[in-house]
Parts: C-alpha cells; structure tokens; sequence
C-alpha cells in the first residue's frame, strides 16, 4: 500500500521544511532543553536546502538524487524519534519531535518506487 509518489513528497518537503524552521518560534520549543529549539531550526535549514538540491519535481538545483534525499529523510526521521532521549526532551519538546520523527517515517516507507521503463530488447524473427 505504498501511495507516496515522488511528486507528492516534493510538495510535501517546502512546507515541512518551512514548519521545521519556524514552529519553534510558535511552540516555544526548548523549555526543557535549548536543543529542542534549535535542532529542528537547523534540520529544517537543512532540509530546505536538500529539497532546493534535489533532482525532483519542485528541485530547483537538480543535483542530488532522489534516492539520497529519502536516505537523509529516513536518517532525520530516525534522529528525531532519539533525540528526546538523547538530549533529555520533556513534554511538548518529547512530543514535537515523536511526532514529527513518526511523521517522516510513515512518509518515507510509503514511498512507491517508480520504475523507468525498459525498452523492449524481443528481437523479431520475419
């Protein structure tokens, strides 16, 4: 039941990306740690630059492969889901980053993959 074309992700990343960079200002990220604060400022950073970069619909500097882009996004998925632990989030910092770190893991193993078709090598016989 994969159904996350690479076209659909390519929308999906600016306005994630633009939601990383500035939620922390709306929640108030960092009560229970200035990482919480900053991390998801610095990642969304990040990830605007790699969708600009990426070889895909909305890329604007096609350079990076599409594959490489899902590799980083399932790497920040898994560093959100630790970071609560790792930097001693609580509350709304723990919950910020599960739910996001969940959020990008569902989007990347619902990727479906989109084969290039291969040209058809049957040779005739007359």
């Amino acid at each position: 039941m994969r159904f996350i074309t690479q076209k659909i992700h390519s929308y999906l990343d600016y306005p994630v990306a633009l939601a990383l960079i500035g939620l922390p200002f709306l929640l108030h990220l960092g009560a229970s740690n200035p990482i919480a604060f900053y991390l998801s400022l610095v990642v969304g950073i990040a990830a605007l630059i790699l969708t600009i970069l990426t070889n895909h619909e909305t890329g604007i500097v096609r350079v990076i492969p599409y594959k490489v882009h899902l590799i980083v996004d399932f790497s920040v998925a898994l560093l959100f889901l630790a970071a609560p632990f790792i930097f001693a989030f609580e509350g709304l910092d723990a919950y910020f980053y599960w739910l996001n770190g969940a959020a990008v893991l569902v989007v990347v193993s619902l990727h479906k993959s989109e084969s290039v078709a291969s040209p058809n090598l049957s040779v005739s016989s007359n």
